[in-house]
């Protein structure tokens, strides 16, 4: 027993105990309504993202001058996993991922160091460099966004709109961003004729200089009197484009407006910024972010009320529409996994009636919805939310709460069939199952434990399953030892005495036949052993032939539709494909709605999302089905159909995904110091790959060189002319490009002034030769006096490694096929080109693979920890090593059941199955420690070893099977799940099959051990007699 006994404190004071019982469930019910809900747990990103900028640079000298020397300073950051960069010509991208064990609460710490060590070495960067700029919050999540289209309005009154909705929407409780997307920055084009300052001999850089100077922001005094101060003001500066046509230039004698010289024009950013489009139209999208912690129902509640305002004062014409609703979403994901809890909650008290009879099964009824209602407030404490996570650990964990209940009673009701009064029977499972119990339920809790401190994304993504699973067993604990004994001594009955002299009634059919079985069993133990390894043999064997599978595809409608078109290519090539899918997909009957982002990735609308850069080659369309059915059709018609109409692009369609995002299931690195190396490795990567029938969409993240157009300057004849190449390049740039000017300050936006070349001249070669280049003395020269035109080539971008190139090979698999037995027929005949490689190189398994393999090490990482709080509760209990070795040796048998369940209803071993098979094994020891504890009771009070063995197995027979099969069934709710299944068929075959042979086995080994060990001690006693 365990210090005082709590039982019988509990039924002494009645009326307490009842009052902390109401309370409980009071208290429970308010906090089950104001825990937040949300779809998928907190989860902490542990990825920066470091950004910088040198215009007018090279590939090559970006990587050596900016990439390399960032790269070196961002490798000396505390708990740095890995550094990956992306480098285009004059930029460079560099991703800063953090160790998956570094806690949440350092991660901001970490940032902090990545800010000050970057800030330390900017110096060292080139003159020129924009930036560094840094971003860690991209991983907030933007649940619901809503689009504006507009009828019969401009792009400046629609976004006016949006902004005006924008700051009403962030008013909004637990509202914390709103991020705006697909809005055109206005700009003003000043576009000159060359021809025409060249013929006024004007000098364009000039021109320039003064409308800067016009449009500058100066202070012109303060003039202080006696009285008062008068800030004074000099008018002049631009407000609109009328007021740029209004400029005038001193060319010689004359007096020349800028209009003689260019067009002024208001348009919006050219090459355009990313754009949204919803429903094949053009427009501007608003995703809101909700505070950490908040209810995202309430939330969506919140905003669908304020957007009905805000739609009863827009005009006629401006329509918004909800492209995501992730309220909805999880709506419905809690109302059936609620459903799923209701269903087994039901399953378990039916039961609990069957098998205990009404009475008894009353109590063991009455005790789930109290335990729930003390889970709900600690789950608060420790700041859970209702998700899809916790949910379904909530489901598991009411499986098992019932077991401690189930326990007691039946102790209580073998009692007062004995003959105990009531106090007595309601005090006598805590005197001699209280310390069993309390062992099995921190067995079982340690089995969790690998879930709970997993230090990977994975790990962390699945952490309420240990956090409630936990919480709710050491509940239901303290509930079967203080509230069910008072509740039985309540609602049972004792027993009718029966007459003196009257034979105990006999046991029935099921009991009498697995006695029989088992002193079988024990007659012929050797053989039982043996069956029992045998089997355990063949289960290892046919585990390879169970399907792997890291997390399951997501059972939302939705489709991601991505698009990559070659890497010099445009934006404006990314708009026309897209507008040739939005014409397909409003033609297809299974669409709902549809939402498109043209030049970046979607924004991360669900937590799992692989966020893609913003990139002009690069789209990405969410298409919404109108069910999961209709989901099933449209993706292999929208398969065919980019395959048929989008050659030039890579298209992969794929639903959502489930746990940390990975993007392509299929990935290798090829990494190594020489690009050109590394390009012809992958493309023997490519071919292994492209042999195996399982893959597809075989593609690169970057390999093909692009077009570039050299300006090959004569270096004397400049310098006769008095020119250099940085001068000719700044004058290129500011024609064809463009350069910012000023800016005219428009409401709350700054508009820029943006000066170049007209179209005619920027598109042409030939005027580009003529174009002319202003030399000191205020003349100007044709370039093409001086240079020369060349093609030539060069890699649109580079994609580094912890500072090494790397170019991945990716590819899709086909609909049916496993990410993982393809890895695994690939494999070995990527092993043959590993061994050619030459030094310095590499071919690395990369996506779903690599991230299943870290994440199945960060679990196995924590085994050890499992096992030692496992045996070091055991040893406390059974305080005997032969004991302990028993529930050792019985705990691989689960693995048996759940190969067989895996298999037989085809589901994969993932990482949540893996997650279920550990959990498995702290419920298996928890019958076998109060199986021995009982046989050992039994021998203490009298009976012979076999005797004891037989009568301590039987009378755990029922409360036994029944809990495992009130965990088998009450699983059956969301065995269906995609998420949950593979762990819940893990965990009910396993337990099943565990529980069947740990009442056969069990007994049998017990038997072998003890029976030896007697015969060791009868050894020296006998020799001693004889002497």
């Amino acid at each position: 027993m365990i210090g005082p006994n709590l039982s019988e404190w509990s039924i002494r004071r009645p009326q307490l105990v009842l009052y902390f019982m109401l309370v409980a469930v009071i208290a429970g019910a308010l906090v089950f309504m104001r825990l937040g809900r949300n779809e998928d747990p907190e989860f902490t990103f542990r990825t920066m993202v470091v950004a910088a900028a040198w215009p007018g640079a090279t590939i090559e000298e970006t990587l050596l001058q900016v990439t390399e020397r960032l790269e070196r300073t961002l490798q000396e950051t505390p708990n740095l996993n890995r550094l990956r960069s992306y480098t285009v010509a004059g930029q460079t991208t560099i991703f800063v991922e953090l160790k998956g064990a570094t806690p949440a609460a350092v991660v901001p710490d970490m940032w902090y160091e990545v800010r000050k060590r970057v800030g330390d070495m900017r110096h060292t960067l080139p003159q020129g460099i924009v930036g560094p700029g840094f971003n860690d919050d991209f991983g907030d999540t933007f649940g619901i966004i809503f689009g504006f289209t507009a009828d019969g309005f401009t792009r400046r009154e629609l976004r006016d709109h949006v902004e005006a909705a924008r700051s009403r929407l962030l008013r909004v409780p637990d509202v914390t961003k709103v991020e705006i997307l697909g809005a055109q920055d206005e700009v003003i084009f000043i576009e000159f004729s060359l021809e025409r300052l060249a013929g006024l001999g004007l000098n364009y850089p000039s021109l320039i200089a003064a409308l800067r100077a016009q449009n500058a922001v100066s202070p012109a005094g303060l003039v202080q009197t006696g009285q008062e101060r008068l800030a004074l003001r000099v008018s002049g500066a631009f407000q609109d484009e009328a007021d740029l046509a209004a400029v005038s230039f001193l060319a010689g004698e004359r007096l020349v407006r800028l209009t003689d010289i260019a067009e002024i024009r208001r348009g919006f950013a050219d090459p355009p910024q990313p754009m949204f489009r919803v429903n094949g139209q053009p427009a501007i999208g608003l995703a809101v972010a909700m505070r950490q912690g908040g209810d995202i129902l309430a939330l969506g509640e919140n905003l669908r009320r304020e957007m009905r305002l805000i739609t009863q004062d827009l005009p006629i014409g401006v329509e918004p529409f909800l492209v995501a609703d992730q309220a909805q979403t999880v709506d419905t994901a809690i109302g059936d996994f609620t459903e799923s809890l209701w269903q087994a909650i039901v399953i378990i008290m039916i039961v609990s009636f069957i098998a205990l009879g009404i009475r008894a099964g009353a109590v063991v009824a009455l005790s789930i919805p109290l335990t729930l209602a003390i889970v709900f407030p600690l789950m608060m404490l420790a700041g859970l939310d209702l998700q899809r996570i916790s949910l379904g650990a909530l489901i598991i964990a009411l499986t098992l709460l019932v077991d401690d209940a189930m326990t007691t009673i039946d102790a209580m009701i073998r009692r007062l069939q004995a003959g105990d009064s009531k106090d007595q029977a309601a005090t006598f499972a805590y005197r001699t199952l209280a310390a069993p119990m309390l062992t099995g339920t921190l067995v079982t809790i340690a089995g969790f434990i690998p879930i709970g401190f997993a230090a990977s994304s994975a790990g962390e993504y699945t952490f309420s399953i240990f956090a409630v699973v936990g919480i709710a067993l050491v509940v239901s604990w303290f509930v079967a030892v203080l509230f069910a004994p008072l509740m039985g001594l309540a609602i049972l009955k004792a027993p009718k005495a029966a007459a003196a002299g009257t034979p105990p009634p006999a046991p029935g059919a099921v009991l009498r036949a697995y006695a029989g079985f088992l002193r079988l069993a024990i007659r012929l133990r050797w053989a039982t052993v043996v069956v029992a390894v045998a089997a355990f043999a063949l289960s290892l064997f046919a585990l390879r032939f169970v399907p792997q599978q890291f997390f399951p595809s997501s059972d939302r409608p939705e489709l991601l539709v991505d698009l990559t078109l070659p890497h010099n290519a445009s934006i404006f090539a990314s708009q026309a494909a897209v507008e040739r899918l939005d014409a397909a997909l409003a033609a297809d009957p299974d669409v709902a709605h549809w939402s498109t982002y043209v030049g970046r990735g979607a924004i991360r609308f669900y937590l799992p999302l692989n966020a893609q850069l913003a990139n002009p080659f690069f789209a990405q369309a969410v298409v919404v089905a109108k069910d999961l059915d209709a989901r099933l059709r449209l993706q292999p018609r929208l398969e065919a159909l980019l395959a048929e109409q989008f050659p030039e692009a890579v298209a992969r369609v794929s639903p959502l995904e489930l746990g940390p995002p990975v993007g392509w299931p299929l990935q290798w690195r090829v990494v190594g110091p020489d690009t050109e190396t590394i390009r012809a490795i992958a493309f023997d990567v490519a071919q292994a790959i492209s042999e195996s029938p399982g893959a597809r969409t075989l593609n690169f993240d970057w390999m093909e060189p692009a077009r570039q157009l050299r300006v090959v300057v004569d270096q004397e004849q400049a310098r006769q002319l008095g020119l250099s190449s940085a001068a000719v390049s700044a004058t290129l740039n500011a024609v064809i490009t463009g350069s910012v000017v000023t800016q005219v300050r428009d409401d709350i936006y700054l508009i820029n002034v943006l000066a170049r070349a007209t179209a005619a001249e920027r598109l042409s070669l030939d005027t580009l030769l003529t174009m002319q280049v202003p030399i000191p003395g205020g003349r100007t020269v044709a370039l093409g006096q001086f240079a020369t035109f060349e093609y030539g080539q060069e890699y649109p971008l580079v994609w580094r490694r912890d500072r090494v190139p790397a170019l991945t090979v990716q590819a899709d698999v086909r609909p049916g096929v496993l990410p993982d037995s393809v890895v695994a027929e690939v494999e070995p005949r990527l092993a043959a080109l590993r061994a050619g490689l030459p030094a310095g190189y590499a071919i690395e398994l990369g996506g779903i693979a690599e991230e299943s393999a870290d994440s199945r090490a960060s679990v196995i990482a924590v085994v050890p920890m499992m096992i030692v709080v496992m045996l070091t509760a055991l040893m406390f209990q059974l305080q005997s090593f032969a004991r302990l070795g028993l529930v050792v040796a019985i705990l691989p048998l689960g693995l048996i059941g759940v190969v067989m369940a895996l298999l037989a209803f085809d589901r994969p071993l993932g990482f949540v199955a893996i997650l279920g098979i550990l959990a498995l094994l702290g419920m298996i020891a928890k019958n076998a420690v109060i199986l021995i504890v009982q046989i050992d009771q039994d021998r203490a009070d009298g009976m012979a070893l076999r005797d004891a063995v037989v009568a301590a197995a039987a009378s755990r027979l029922r409360p036994m099977l029944l809990t495992a099969l009130s965990t088998v069934l009450g699983l059956i709710p969301i065995a269906p799940t995609v998420f949950w299944g593979p762990m819940a068929f893990a965990i009910m075959g396993g337990l099943l099959v565990a529980t069947l042979l740990t009442l056969v086995v069990l007994p049998a080994l017990y038997v072998i051990v003890m029976e030896r060990r007697a015969d060791r001690a009868a050894a020296p006693a006998a020799a001693l007699s004889e002497g």
